[in-house]
Formats: structure tokens, sequence, C-alpha cells
């Protein structure tokens, strides 16, 4: 049973999302991911956000770009935590759809990242869920570690050869 839902308006949207699914795949985390549009098929996607509790999962993780309805019409209908990925878009960089996500009305919060923050969405997802799973505190506090050690390479690297051969 997955435990956390990745949906999608657009293919598009699939660059900044597999980082998401990356990140769980990489702490063990089951997930379900679609693509389903709120405007182009607002059936589908009702059903979608109506059963999500009862196919098992705890985090919704929904990427937005353009008018950015998905993550807040999730949370609008799931009751447990939504996480937004606002997307870059041409015409306004993706401030539009940072601005939407974050300006949801009282008692529908959304949890938002970075604009094209799809690792931090599945991080955020995966700490979400540790607050009832030890050992998935775990593999979190081990992957934040391993954050340590690739800077600590990167400066022992940079010490060695100097910027110019970095």
């Amino acid at each position: 049973m997955a435990k956390v839902g990745i949906v999608m308006g657009s293919d598009s949207d699939m660059p900044v999302m597999a980082k998401a699914a990356e990140i769980l795949d990489e702490l063990g985390i089951s997930y379900e991911m679609r693509i389903i549009s709120a405007h182009r098929e607002p059936d589908e996607f009702f059903e979608y956000a109506k059963t999500a509790e009862e196919k098992g999962f705890k985090v919704i993780i929904a990427g937005a770009g353009m008018a950015a309805h998905l993550p807040g019409m999730c949370a609008a209908i799931f009751p447990m935590p939504v996480i937004g990925i606002p997307m870059h878009t041409t015409s306004l960089g993706g401030r539009d759809s940072l601005y939407s996500i974050v300006q949801m009305p009282t008692g529908i919060p959304v949890a938002t990242v970075a604009i094209g923050g799809g690792a931090n969405a599945g991080i955020l997802a995966a700490k979400i869920l540790s607050t009832s799973d030890p050992q998935l505190l775990d593999k979190l506090k081990k992957y934040t570690s391993s954050l340590k050690e690739s800077v600590i390479k990167k400066d022992e690297r940079l010490q060695e050869v100097g910027y110019k051969a970095y």
C-alpha cells in the first residue's frame, strides 16, 4: 500500500516530480505517481483526492504550474498533509504558482517547497512520515549525515586542487 501520493497536472512536471520519487525510493517509502488535471478532468481528480485516504496515503505531494489549483484542491479534500511544489513557468517564472499555493484560505493549509523543489518535497514527506516510524527516522538521519559527508569531500577536493581545477 502506497504511503505517499505524487500527483501532477501535466507530464511536463515529470522532471521535478521525479526528484520527489527518487528521494522516496532512496528511503524505501512506497508511493503512487499519477498525472491528473484538476482542470481538464475534474471528475477523475475528485475521485483521486476522495479515495487517497482509503488507499493508505498519509501525504500527497502535488505539483502545480500556471493556475496552481492541484495542491489546494487536494488539501481541500484530503484530510492529511499536502505538500505543494510550485513549477517554474515561462510567463511568471513560477512565482504565480508559489503565491497561489502559499495563499490558501484558512483551514486549507498546504506545505510548500521552493519552485521546482521536488527533492525537498520528498524529504518533507519522509519527515512527516517519520514522526510515527522510528526506522524511517533513522534512515533520514543517515541521509542527512551523507549530505554532510558530501560537502566535506567537496571542500577537501577544493582545498587539494584549488578553485580553477575544481
